[in-house]
């Protein structure tokens, strides 16, 4: 079904507002609405192949010293201008921003020119970038139905639809999660973002080697690790003699997870969201000294959930985390009623639900 208008949507280069963009994208194309991207210089660097009629950059700044600042607020203002004249020219029925500093070009141009906009948080906190914009928008969309920092005016606009996930994610949650019996190898995840792999490269490895000798013959890694640390990662695991997939980056990943017993990772907005659509139980360590401790609220509200385990960076030793995943592996109905909890947390049709609103902020153009 054809229908007359074009959406405009905005994200950054993180995976994190690259993905619920690109589900988002794909379902608007399935209702037959036309799909533009404006993003920063990182553009599609995860190789998506986002599913959008062009891509198009415009300039945005990032906060820092004042230095730093200043020259972000030029960058900003020479971002402006270029959406504001890339509106023109394009002429969105809508406009939907996804967070961080890039969606602060596009935003502030529909503003300016009438276009009806929204921002959607995929945290369970306002990022710094949504918080600004909040009062200028007209809707804003919520990943979970308590977001911090949305109060007082800022209620009436908030619509809770989850976070969206890509085509992959809802196939891979087809898979029903399986208990791990004692006779069966044992699908242990690993991954850590784009900023947080490192350290996941230095602590599970040596973690792993401490467990016993018949636990880790039953383990099968599959491990995402920085292209620099692919090597190491693979020698210390062939060192303690557990079979080990390890790279730099997985396509599959979410079949990668569906396939897994225990998921260990960090705590971003998408991460969070494939998991519990999936339903998947994991170990969650959030990147610490992420802005506003996002990753820190998100991992909490899942952990709450009983669908993880919460446990701070400056907390976790190889030797805890080795005594930590004993213990889970020991109790295969422990991990199975934390893959159903996490699995009730999940959104598959927030995706949907987003684009219901793109649609009603379509209508509002026209009217």
């Amino acid at each position: 079904m054809n229908r007359e208008g074009s959406v405009m949507l905005a994200a950054g280069g993180t995976g994190g507002h690259l993905f619920p963009a690109y589900a988002l994208a794909e379902a608007l194309g399935r209702r037959g609405i036309i799909v533009d991207l404006v993003t920063d210089t990182r553009g599609d660097r995860y190789g998506t192949g986002f599913p959008a009629r062009k891509v198009y950059q415009v300039p945005s700044g990032t906060g820092g010293s004042a230095i730093k600042a200043a020259f972000a607020a030029i960058q900003l203002s020479r971002g402006v201008a270029a959406a504001h004249k890339l509106l023109g020219e394009v002429r969105p029925s809508a406009v939907l921003g996804f967070g961080g500093y890039p969606t602060f070009p596009p935003l502030l141009a529909a503003k300016f020119r009438g276009i009806p906009c929204g921002v959607h948080e995929q945290n369970a906190i306002l990022g710094r970038a949504n918080k600004m914009l909040a009062g200028r928008v007209d809707a804003i969309a919520t990943s979970f139905e308590h977001t911090r920092l949305i109060d007082g005016p800022l209620i009436a606009k908030a619509h809770h639809t989850g976070n969206p996930v890509r085509q992959i994610v809802i196939d891979a949650s087809a898979r029903h999660y399986w208990r791990p019996e004692p006779s069966q190898p044992f699908n242990l995840l690993v991954f850590g973002g784009s900023q947080g792999a490192r350290f996941f490269s230095e602590c599970v490895p040596p973690a792993l080697a401490l467990l016993p000798e018949h636990v880790r013959n039953r383990l099968t890694v599959t491990q995402q690790a920085r292209e620099e640390d692919v090597a190491s990662v693979r020698s210390a695991y062939a060192a303690s003699g557990i079979a080990a997939d390890v790279a730099s980056f997985f396509k599959d990943l979410p079949y990668r997870m569906s396939a897994s017993h225990l998921v260990i990772g960090r705590a971003g907005a998408s991460t969070v969201a494939e998991l519990t659509v999936i339903g998947r139980p994991s170990i969650l360590v959030p990147l610490p000294h992420s802005l506003d401790n996002d990753q820190l609220h998100n991992a909490s509200r899942l952990a709450e959930s009983g669908g993880a385990w919460c446990i701070e960076q400056k907390d976790l030793t190889p030797r805890r985390l080795a005594d930590d995943i004993e213990m889970l592996i020991a109790r295969p109905g422990m991990l199975a009623t934390a893959a159903t909890a996490a699995k009730v947390q999940g959104r598959p049709d927030a995706v949907e639900r987003l684009a219901d609103l793109v649609e009603s902020l379509m209508a509002k153009a026209k009217a």
